[in-house]
């Protein structure tokens, strides 16, 4: 009689390929799925998971995260894992912890990614010991990891540490051809310890921190093609993916971008990721369908293979007062953020002739831009002055009958970060979002998780896309399969990337995420906040699925049920692994069956 350490009983199992759900019973042992039956298999001595009228899937994939800090202090990383994510990629936007020491990490991420210098710092500071790929595998491996990991090499973190912070952000300066070899060199390190690729940044808004090179763009947007086309080639000649971003500023950038996809029938295509595919408020309304429909074509006529990321739940922020990377695309916005000091940066923001400048920015239309500036499309949820509350800036304005640009500025001023609210900057549109959910050069994956703390949060967007899939199909207005919905959230994206992650049939890694839908409601799509205890207990802006997700295993192992983690999750043991490139499908490197957790989780 066979036995198990885990069987989940009378599920609806989706294996992630595509393929059509069917009732199953599935057992799991040693961490991988050792059984999917059709008739009840025996439970003796196993941990029991009754899955009636529940979803069994692979554990969700999450393709862009910036948790490179906070797996070094929390390596459970609760706050996707509870939505049933068991797959995370970190080192995206260019930005890793790889190379560069601590002091530049901070000056790199913590600006660009809305994570406080102070937490930051003393989070990479305090373990950092290593300066390789090797190394920081080996140490990503000694934590007591939740999910499953995988990793980029970010080209900011690898030219900082080859051409020192300084001259990586000087426009005067070009790596000489020892530092070329140099990079070519690490990242071919990178990528025979397992990386996925490079990520790599074109557009020049995103800000160091800091005081020594403060506002300078990050160094990736200062490399020339000559730098990029050098690094693709190792990418090509491996079969590794690049992830990057056109730069915003320069339309004509993507055709790069594109150009260096193309196989043209001599050569091998360049997996290529982008940032970002949204149906912004910001551009023409058709402009979405012309990014998928030009990849498109490039991908079935030119041999390219290149993909636009996309999140596909509409893309709602918060900002504290004018603490918010999206001022950083225009100038007025730029040079406020310049200034730490809350003194100095007030008085500028008093000033008249920056107010000018500031009111001139908001209403221009001519610029290139990813937020509509449009101040009545707000929304203030917070603030010492309750009559503002619930109100626009916009509408603030109206009725003090000023600009709407001076009604933000005086509250800010009057109140700082106190003032918070909250707009929705793309994807606002369920019928666009419908429509261009299927399309081949689209990637479901753009949550950002990890950065933004304050600003956003969609941890959670695998549980709302499937609400929205299921909700369609009872509407009988279906525009996409639960099965094909789930390949896109899992398997097609561990074929993609080519890691070991998103399929659960026999044999696979038994990464698992059990999901109610009769609990798939407007619940999922609410923000909450949460103490980081990690990061000195500052609040960030969270997720929660309540009932939706009824739990999730990573490595065969129970970590999250019924709203409650294991005892000792992301503490005591390890469940998740270093996901390598080309690693064999079924892999398991975590605690075997003795060490997992009791039925009481």
């Amino acid at each position: 009689m066979a036995s198990f350490d885990v069987v989940i009983q009378n599920g609806l199992w989706f294996d992630g390929t595509g393929a059509a759900p069917a009732p199953r019973h599935l057992g799991i042992r040693e961490g991988r799925v050792a059984a999917v039956s059709g008739e009840p298999l025996p439970t003796s001595g196993a941990e029991v998971i009754d899955a009636r009228g529940q979803w069994v899937l692979p554990g969700f994939v999450d393709i862009h995260t910036h948790y490179d800090a906070e797996i070094l202090v929390s390596p459970g990383l609760q706050e996707s894992v509870r939505h049933g994510v068991t797959s995370i990629f970190l080192g995206s936007c260019s930005l890793s912890t790889v190379h560069a020491d601590a002091l530049d990490c901070a000056d790199l991420f913590s600006r660009v990614e809305a994570i406080p210098r102070e937490h930051m710092l003393a989070a990479v500071g305090g373990v950092k010991t290593w300066d390789t790929a090797a190394g920081y595998v080996r140490h990503l491996e000694s934590l007591p990891l939740g999910p499953n990991v995988a990793a980029f090499l970010g080209h900011s973190d690898l030219r900082t540490h080859v051409m020192g912070l300084g001259r990586a952000v000087d426009d005067r300066v070009r790596p000489d051809e020892a530092e070329l070899q140099q990079m070519s060199k690490l990242l071919e390190d990178a990528l025979a310890a397992g990386f996925l690729g490079l990520s790599s940044m074109t557009t020049p808004w995103d800000k160091l921190d800091g005081e020594r090179y403060r506002s300078r763009s990050l160094p990736s947007t200062y490399a020339r093609w000559k730098e990029h086309r050098r690094l693709n080639r190792v990418l090509r000649r491996q079969g590794r993916v690049l992830q990057s971003a056109p730069n915003t500023t320069n339309p004509l950038n993507f055709f790069l971008f594109l150009l260096e996809s193309c196989g043209f029938f001599i050569r091998k295509a360049l997996r290529t990721s982008l940032l970002v595919a949204a149906d912004s408020k910001a551009v023409p309304s058709g402009t979405v369908f012309a990014l998928l429909g030009g990849v498109g074509f490039a991908n079935r006529v030119l041999r390219s293979n290149l993909v636009w990321q996309h999140l596909p739940v509409p893309f709602q922020v918060y900002a504290d007062g004018i603490d918010f990377v999206i001022f950083e695309e225009f100038g007025a916005g730029q040079a406020a953020l310049h200034l730490k000091d809350e003194v100095q940066r007030n008085k500028l923001l008093q000033n008249e002739a920056y107010r000018r400048q500031f009111r001139r920015q908001l209403d221009g239309s001519f610029d290139l831009r990813l937020w509509t500036r449009d101040l009545h499309d707000t929304e203030i949820v917070a603030c010492p002055d309750a009559s503002v509350v619930g109100k626009s800036f916009g509408q603030v304005a109206d009725e003090r009958s000023i600009h709407p640009g001076d009604a933000f500025l005086d509250l800010v001023v009057a109140h700082g970060q106190q003032v918070r609210w909250r707009m929705t900057i793309a994807n606002h549109r369920p019928q666009v979002l419908d429509r261009i959910a299927s399309h081949p050069a689209l990637q479901l994956g753009f949550a950002d998780s990890g950065a933004h703390l304050r600003n956003m949060a969609f941890y959670n967007a695998p549980v709302r896309f499937l609400r929205r899939v299921q909700e369609a199909q009872r509407a009988g207005r279906p525009f996409m399969s639960l099965e094909q919905a789930v390949h896109r959230l899992t398997g097609e994206l561990g074929a993609f990337y080519g890691v070991d992650a998103g399929t659960l049939r026999l044999g696979d890694r038994a990464d698992v995420a059990i999901i109610d839908p009769a609990q798939l409601d407007t619940g999922v799509d609410a923000h909450h906040e949460a103490e980081m205890p990690e990061f000195g207990g500052m609040r960030r802006l969270v997720n929660r699925s309540g009932a939706a997700v009824s739990a999730t295993l990573v490595g065969g192992q129970l970590v999250y049920r019924d709203g409650a983690f294991a005892p000792g999750y992301g503490e005591e043991r390890r469940t998740g692994r270093f996901l390598r490139v080309g690693e064999p499908r079924g892999s398991v490197d975590a605690p075997p069956a003795a060490a997992r957790y009791s039925e009481a989780a």
